[in-house]
Parts: C-alpha cells; structure tokens; sequence
C-alpha cells in the first residue's frame, strides 16, 4: 500500500488511465496510510467519510470501464488547504470564529482539481487565517513536522506539505503571501510553487487585483508541481488579473540545456541574517547547477524597500480581511492577527501610496536586474525547522526579529515583485532536517523555473529522502 502512496503523481495517474491500478486501490491506499501516519503529525483535520469516498473511487473506476474522457488529475486523491471554500465540507481558516463554517462553493482552485478529476478527501491544517509560517491553531493544535516531530512543518500551507511528505496525499494546494507555499515546502522536503500573480486564479477575493497573495500547487516533485498546473492554471474572468495562457502550456517536456545560463546568487539577499546551517547546506550544492552549465555569480537586486512595501501592502489587507471581525470577536483571534490588523488601522493613505511608488520602483529594478540573469537563486527560509512549540523566530545571528514574519523576508522580499519562485529539496541539515534552495525566475516565467528545478531535483534526487515516521507499520 505504501508503495502506492509514495508514487509520483504523474505516474499514479497514468497507472489509473492505462487501468494498471484502480482508483479504488489508490483510495483505500491513502486511507490506511492516513490513518497511519496522521495521528502523529495532524496535518489532515477535516475528512470526508471513507465509505463516501470509497463510492466515489468506484465511480470514477466505472467513468474509465466506459471509455470516459477524464481529466489529467482522474482518480488522485487530494485535500485542500483550510483557507480554500470547499462546498459542503467544513472551512475553519484555522480560526475559531469558524470552526463550525460550511461555505455554500467551492473556491476557483477547488473547482478546478475537481474537474480534473482530483477526489477531495478532506482540508490540511494552517494556522489561524494563514498568519505566519507556523501550522498551529486553537482548533485543530499543531501540525508536527515528519522529520523531527518536536519541529515545526512551517507554514501556512504546513498541513499539506506533511500530507505529501507522509504519502498521505499525491498532490495538494495551498496559498503563499509571504512563503506559505515556499516554506513549508522547504522544511518537508517536498516542492512548493508560489506561481507568477494571475497563472492561477484567485476566486473569491475581497481584493480581485491584490498580487500580493497566490495559490498554487504542492507536490513531491517538479513534474508532478507541472502536472497540477495544467489543471489549476489558466485565464478565468472572476479574477481580473487572470494570465490569459492555458494551464496545458504546462505539459510540455521539462527538459532543457543551462549551457551558459547565468544565475544571480546570494545566500543572504543583500543583508539579511541567515543561520549558518541553512547557508552551509545550499552552498555545498552549488556546484551542482554549475554541472548543468549554469554560471553562478554573486550579486542581488537592491531589496532595501521591500520589508516597507510588504508590511504596508500585508497590513492593508488584513484590515480589509479581517478588520470587521477585530471589533466584535477580538478574544477569539491570536495576538499577532489582532496586531496586523491593528497596523493595518493605523495606515494612512500617503503611506500606501509610498509603498506602491516604491514597489513599481523595486519591479523596475528587479526586471532590469534579470536582463543580465535569468534566474536568481536564495534561501527559502533564513533558518532550519524550529521548535514546535516556538511560535515564530526572535532571533537570528543575534539580530533580533521584531515582528512575526521577519524571520521570513528571504520569501516575503521576492513576494513583492510577483516573480514566480520554487522552493525545491536542496538536502539535509547534520540533524537530518530539511532545507530547500528558493529559484526566481523572470516575470511570469513560471515554466522556466520548473525546467531548472527540475534539472537540479534530477542532479541531486533530495526529495526521494522520505521521513522513517511515513514507513510506520503499525
């Protein structure tokens, strides 16, 4: 059963189209392993009943007996992040205001995996409204990392990422404001795409042409991330930023020769503080995209004006998000969205015109960079997967962080230029910690950092490394 599990969702899927595997035995694979494993680590925290899903797995069984056209996702089990709507399916946002919430749709992105013939079988952990990359919440508790389980997964998309890295699922999404996609996918081993702002459409959305904030796909490679976005991408008119290419432009072959390709690279963005040991391990594969042909310089956009347009830009919508909410159920929140909100209330309206100045400036200055590269390559996360019951990092080199997510400008920096950005395994601390290497590449060329993350994933094979606590037996 494991073995199911643990294989690529490229390959589950065609084994289930060529009828070499059923969709059912998928199902009840990923059922036992659930049961299994998800005691331990709390990464899957609402579920559809199995008997329910079971009865769906036949029936996509039979669609395939009768010669049906299916979608490139027919028969893989997946569950959705508890920010997304789910129709019927009970949709907390991690939040105790809505611990009891059942939305009447389903989200762009959930309608999309479905259509593509993905089977919901349940939501994965995140902390309270998405607020920091740590996975806890005071309704479902702490989402464990399957390396270490005295670590935190990262976060907010951290339920997912240890679904994927436990076998538990095939594929997976989640969102990524300032790294929810990028660091937990960092701190499982496993691959996460925050996509270019448009590639995959956001619906609802209080702020339909905010870019700050994306959805995307998770998955255990680069293939497979390629895979989902042939379902998930693509134009759609309730999201007015919408890119008008097709999500199938993601079905094209990975392949490619980095002969001569140059890569901007910096371990620490032009001065932020990165612990040692996350430094160490991304050095040590350098050569590696060297070997591909790649000429790795180093150098870094100038950055200085990001942490302000970020915080600005965050704060802003969090007010917008959750702002009605402070008044009426504010000893129901956690203190650092009641602080975000409180900075978003505390705005004016020259300040945020001074942030978008500055990040029309800082785009200028990245896109104009990037004509002399054509990828840059950082951290994921400035530190290795701390302790779980840390609720975020303090301290870093002796420099201390001031607020929740300053431990996380090695992704919020990138956030505010709208560049597509991977993270993908990059190996081990000596603990036997993960640590993933952050690829950015140029506006909108999402299909070009997955050939090179896909060229690095082949060279090195990181994320074949699975976690003893997904092999359990018992």
């Amino acid at each position: 059963m494991s073995d199911i599990c643990f294989l690529t969702a490229v390959e589950m899927a065609e084994k289930i189209r060529q009828r070499e595997l059923s969709v059912r035995e998928v199902m009840e694979a990923h059922l036992e392993q659930i049961e299994k494993i998800n005691p331990v680590v709390n990464a899957i925290v609402t579920m559809i009943h199995p008997e329910k899903l079971l009865e769906e797995a036949d029936a996509k069984d039979m669609a395939l007996a009768g010669g049906e056209e299916v979608g490139p996702l027919h028969g893989l089990p997946v569950a959705h992040k508890d920010l997304a709507m789910t129709k019927g399916l009970r949709t907390t946002f991690g939040s105790k205001i809505f611990s009891d919430f059942v939305p009447e749709d389903d989200s762009l992105i959930v309608e999309r995996l479905k259509k593509a013939g993905a089977i919901t079988i349940g939501k994965t952990n995140t902390p309270e409204f998405g607020a920091g990359s740590q996975t806890f919440n005071e309704v479902f508790g702490e989402t464990a990392n399957p390396y270490d389980i005295t670590k935190t997964c990262g976060g907010s998309s951290g339920g997912a990422a240890v679904a994927l890295a436990c076998g538990m699922l095939p594929v997976a999404d989640g969102s990524d404001m300032g790294g929810s996609l990028r660091n937990p996918a960092s701190f499982c081993n496993v691959v996460g795409l925050r996509p270019s702002p448009g590639r995959v459409p956001v619906w609802p959305s209080l702020a339909a042409w905010f870019p700050l904030s994306v959805e995307g796909p998770m998955a255990r490679t680069v293939r497979d991330i390629a895979l989902i976005l042939t379902a998930i991408a693509g134009p759609d008119p309730r999201s007015p930023i919408s890119i008008d290419e097709p999500g199938g432009i993601f079905a094209r072959p990975l392949e490619r020769d980095f002969k001569d390709v140059k890569i901007a690279w910096s371990m620490d963005m032009g001065g932020l503080p990165v612990d040692p040991v996350v430094m160490d391990v991304i050095e040590a594969q350098r050569w590696v995209f060297e070997s591909l042909g790649c000429i790795t310089e180093e150098r870094c956009p100038d950055f200085s004006d990001a942490d302000e347009i970020f915080r600005v830009l965050r704060a802003w919508n969090f007010e917008l998000a959750f702002g009605g909410l402070l008044d009426g159920r504010k000893d129901d929140m956690k203190d650092t969205v009641i602080w975000n909100i409180e900075e978003g209330r505390r705005l004016t309206g020259t300040q945020i015109g001074i942030a978008e100045k500055k990040r029309t400036a800082l785009y200028h200055s990245v896109r104009e960079f990037m004509e002399t590269c054509e990828y840059m390559i950082f951290p994921v996360s400035q530190v290795p997967p701390f302790d779980l019951k840390q609720r975020y990092i303090t301290e870093i080199n002796g420099i201390r962080m001031d607020t929740y997510i300053d431990w996380m400008k090695s992704c919020c920096h990138v956030s505010t230029v709208g560049n597509p950005a991977i993270s993908v395994p990059c190996g081990f601390t000596k603990d036997g910690l993960p640590v993933g290497v952050q690829i950015v590449g140029r506006h909108r060329d999402d299909f070009g950092v997955l050939q090179l993350a896909h060229a690095f994933e082949a060279a090195t094979g990181f994320g074949k490394r699975r976690p003893e606590l997904a092999t359990l037996t018992t």
